[in-house]
């Protein structure tokens, strides 16, 4: 007879690396901003690679999460989201949802 092995994380304390990205070759800085980091625009900086791509991968529990990208001042909805709710301020926030 065999156990099952605890070594095994809980699905709700397993984080899954999470991908965000923004075309936007002219901007000086853009940063993201949504319900898992209580929307501060400045405390995840994403990194332009050579072809003007914004990347940043944040480690996320599963669930879903709004955002928005922070372009140069300004709050920008992510035109490659398909989901998105709108927000308390006439606008749109981004949806994501980790499994």
């Amino acid at each position: 007879m065999t156990t099952a092995s605890k070594k095994k994380p809980k699905a709700s304390q397993s984080l899954k690396q999470t991908e965000f990205s923004f075309l936007a070759a002219e901007a000086q800085g853009v940063s993201i901003g949504g319900s898992f980091n209580q929307w501060n625009p400045f405390s995840h900086s994403l990194k332009r690679d050579k072809k003007g791509v914004w990347k940043i991968s944040l480690p996320l529990s599963p669930g879903q999460y709004e955002y928005r990208f922070f372009v140069d001042g300004e709050w920008q909805t992510d035109p490659n989201c398909s989901t998105c709710v709108e927000n308390p301020f006439g606008t749109l926030n981004c949806v994501r949802i980790v499994e």
